[in-house]
């Protein structure tokens, strides 16, 4: 019998196990807080549970774990690269990304081993789909980063930026929302949550109607549709006339910024005439644009240099599109997406 994945169920999901169990109520929100406060990794743990309902939990539920097997650590910023083995279902490995910063600690987790959607300039898709994670993956790679700060912090925002789509595993995605944002667990407020795309236009316009609070980031890197088809395979099926107008569609119902990503490649996208129809590609929508030197990770493409890029946000300023230019952090520690996994998959 397939044992049930007790850290992607919400409480009234545990609520009514505990009645199967001829349980009283309570011991839901015990069972919960356990979870998703204490951050316990076995059901033995359970301290303030009977016995007999440990080994009854042990007995029917999985507790999905992202056992590290590959942690790096950067000298440059302090940025932790870890490789887990999750296990809820098949075991599969993924990666995710402990950032230190002066306003608090952020983890960037994945949500996918591997990824269907074959950008160019990304390593998460090298190596293969596997599969899906589950919505207690999706937490227990935030727990496994939680228990590496120790008392040194507490994780302040989450970046669904890692190995892998989110919008292509939306079911689990919304599930992880629901309880790493519930009131009994981590609490983490929705607008510390960044949910990352590539563009998957139905699923854009189907997250609008839920009207989360969650920053969307999209994977933009182009102003035209050339060129982002030469960089991201999805750019084919769902070009910038579609797009663009979800994103417009999301920022109007939501009433929330879009950020942009933009990874600037040399001599590919990263020119005075691309940041000038860029700017007139985003002219009066809620945005925020991210620029940052693209990752050497899969070798096809070269980083714009610091003056291109400095020149490319000025032009996006004087056209009144807000721009940072983003630090590129642990690339001592091959922090890029997919690369840590890549190198793993190659050696079995």
């Amino acid at each position: 019998m397939r044992k049930i994945d007790i850290l992607s169920m919400t409480p009234p999901e545990i609520e009514g196990l505990m009645a199967e169990m001829q349980q009283p109520k309570y011991r839901a929100d015990q069972v919960f807080g356990w979870l998703h406060q204490k951050n316990i990794g076995s059901f033995a743990a359970m301290e303030n549970l009977p016995l007999s309902l440990r080994n009854s939990l042990e007995e029917k539920c999985v507790l999905a774990t992202a056992k590290i097997v590959d942690l790096r650590v950067s000298s440059r910023d302090g940025t932790v690269k870890f490789l887990t083995e999750m296990n809820a279902t098949k075991p599969a490995f993924v990666e995710s990304v402990l950032m230190k910063y002066k306003h608090g600690h952020s983890v960037c987790i994945s949500t996918q081993a591997g990824c269907r959607m074959g950008c160019k300039f990304c390593a998460s898709a090298e190596s293969g789909f596997q599969r899906n994670l589950t919505a207690g993956e999706y937490c227990a790679q935030i727990y496994a980063a939680a228990r590496e700060l120790g008392d040194t912090g507490r994780i302040s925002s989450v970046v669904l930026m890692g190995c892998g789509e989110p919008l292509d595993n939306l079911d689990a995605t919304l599930r992880f929302i629901e309880l790493i944002t519930h009131p009994k667990g981590m609490n983490l407020g929705q607008r510390h949550i960044t949910l990352s795309t590539c563009g998957l236009v139905p699923q854009i316009y189907e997250l609008a109607k839920l009207r989360l609070q969650v920053t969307l980031a999209v994977s933009l890197h182009a102003p035209t549709d050339d060129i982002r088809e030469a960089m991201m395979p999805i750019a084919q099926k769902y070009p910038l006339r579609e797009l663009l107008p979800a994103c417009r569609n999301y920022a109007e119902t939501t009433r929330r910024r879009i950020t942009f990503e933009y990874a600037l490649a040399k001599g590919v996208n990263s020119e005075s005439a691309h940041a000038k129809a860029l700017a007139k590609l985003l002219r009066g929508l809620l945005c925020h644009v991210n620029l940052i030197p693209i990752n050497k990770a899969r070798g096809e493409f070269s980083p714009a240099t610091r003056n291109e890029i400095e020149s490319f946000a000025e032009i996006l300023k004087e056209a009144n599109i807000p721009v940072t230019v983003r630090r590129s952090l642990g690339g001592d520690v091959d922090a890029a997406c997919g690369q840590l996994r890549a190198r793993r998959v190659a050696k079995k």
